[in-house]
């Protein structure tokens, strides 16, 4: 079975669901496992280095190059014990992200989006969760914040198709987490200045349980 589903998903590209969203739930272990195998760890880069606060260039090439990226990042994410990572995060000025996330039912999902956008909701499904969010890029912090329970994004898979993404609860705040990174925001620039000041702090007193790139 195990192998069948890696000749299943060898090629990067996930399956749909009647709706035209990617069926990212299955396989998950095997296609985190290859992409992860094939990289090679980076360190993490933190708050306050430029490439994290500026909106990321477009992927323009589905190339050899991009997959050798997705596959450090899965790589990277896996040592820093991550749900989520953006390129920006590896210090790659490119919209791209990858994730391994569970949803708020315990189920497991393993992708990668290039271009994200976030879909707007309409009012009437904008319930929102506070729960606590935390960062790779603020190692140790942690707060809460306010955020749609359901997320679409819409983008690209590593091989150039179009593709759609949803998420519910804890998932759905990964989705939003990662794209806000490509656009150069962090969860803590949404927070009060109060809120940030602590975080900062709590990042300050802390110690990374995974390598960092030091700022200048």
């Amino acid at each position: 079975m195990a192998q069948d589903t890696e000749q299943q998903y060898s090629d990067g590209v996930l399956p749909v669901d009647d709706e035209g969203f990617v069926i990212d739930t299955e396989g998950c272990e095997e296609r985190e496992t290859a992409y992860r195998e094939r990289g090679t760890s980076r360190p993490i880069t933190v708050v306050g280095n430029p490439v994290l606060h500026k909106e990321c260039k477009d992927v323009t090439d589905f190339d050899d190059e991009l997959a050798k990226l997705v596959d450090d990042m899965f790589a990277s994410q896996r040592t820093a014990q991550g749900v989520g990572l953006a390129a920006n995060q590896i210090g790659v000025d490119l919209k791209v992200f990858v994730y391994d996330c569970m949803d708020d039912e315990g189920v497991r999902h393993v992708g990668v989006v290039c271009n994200p956008v976030l879909t707007e909701l309409p009012a009437d499904r904008r319930r929102l969760d506070d729960s606590n969010e935390g960062c790779l890029s603020v190692p140790t912090a942690y707060a809460e914040l306010a955020r749609p329970d359901y997320a679409e994004v819409t983008g690209q898979d590593a091989k150039g198709n179009p593709i759609k993404v949803r998420g519910t609860g804890y998932f759905a705040r990964c989705l939003q987490h990662e794209t806000d990174h490509l656009y150069g925001y962090l969860y803590i620039d949404r927070l009060s200045k109060r809120e940030r000041k602590d975080a900062l702090r709590q990042m300050e007193e802390g110690t990374p349980r995974y390598p960092v790139v030091a700022n200048d």
